[in-house]
C-alpha cells in the first residue's frame, strides 16, 4: 500500500546514515574578458556577463539557505571578483581568504587545501578554475564526468567529521547548477 507521505532520500541519508557531513561548494569564476587591458592571465577581469552570473550564484545560495561558512578563493582577479560579488549579492557574512595555490592547481593541490580547512567549518565555497574544478568534482565523486561552464556551481557532501579525512571517491553530488539553467528557470533577474 502506498502512502501520501514523501520521504526525501537526501534528508534521510544525512539524518539516518551519516553522522557528520562536510559540504563543499565549487564555484568556477564567471566569464572573463579576454579583450580587456590586463597584464598576465592572473590579472584577467570579468566581463559584464561574468559579473551578472557571479551575483546570480550568490543570490541562489542565499535564497536556498545554503550560505557557506567560509570562502577560499584563487588569487586570480576573475576568481576573487566572482567570490566577492557572490558574497555581496547573497549578503553572506562568512570569513573569506585567498589561497594562491588554487590558481593553476591540480586536483591533489585542491584536496590539500580542503584537508587544511578549519575544523569548526561545516561548509566551504572554493572559487577557482577549469579544468581543475571538473577534475576535483569527478575525483570527489569517484567516476563522474562534469563539464564546468563559467560561473557553474557544484554542491558536494562528503560523509566525514573532519576536513583532513576528505578523500577522493567519497563525495556525493547534491546538485549542480549553471547561470543558464537558473536564468532558464526564471531566476536570472538578480
Amino acid at each position: 500500500m502506498f502512502t501520501t507521505a514523501w520521504c526525501d532520500p537526501i534528508d534521510s541519508l544525512h539524518t539516518t546514515r551519516i553522522a557528520h557531513v562536510k559540504r563543499i561548494y565549487l564555484l568556477r569564476h564567471g566569464k572573463s574578458d579576454w579583450g580587456a587591458d590586463y597584464g598576465s592571465d592572473h590579472d584577467r577581469p570579468l566581463k559584464n556577463r561574468g559579473v551578472r552570473d557571479a551575483r546570480l550564484m550568490g543570490h541562489f545560495l542565499s535564497a536556498t539557505d545554503q550560505v557557506p561558512d567560509a570562502i577560499v578563493s584563487s588569487s586570480a582577479v576573475r576568481a576573487l571578483t566572482t567570490a566577492r560579488l557572490a558574497a555581496e549579492a547573497g549578503r553572506w557574512g562568512c570569513e573569506a581568504r585567498v589561497e594562491p595555490a588554487i590558481y593553476g592547481a591540480t586536483r591533489d593541490t585542491v584536496l590539500e587545501v580542503i584537508r587544511g580547512l578549519d575544523a569548526d567549518l561545516d561548509s566551504v565555497l572554493l572559487a577557482g578554475h577549469q579544468p581543475t574544478f571538473s577534475d576535483v568534482t569527478s575525483s570527489l565523486l569517484g567516476a563522474a564526468q562534469i563539464r564546468f561552464p563559467t560561473a557553474a556551481l557544484a554542491c558536494i557532501d562528503v560523509p566525514v567529521a573532519r576536513w583532513d579525512a576528505v578523500e577522493f571517491g567519497r563525495g556525493m553530488l547534491v546538485w549542480f547548477v549553471t547561470p543558464k539553467l537558473l536564468a532558464g528557470a526564471g531566476l536570472g533577474g538578480a
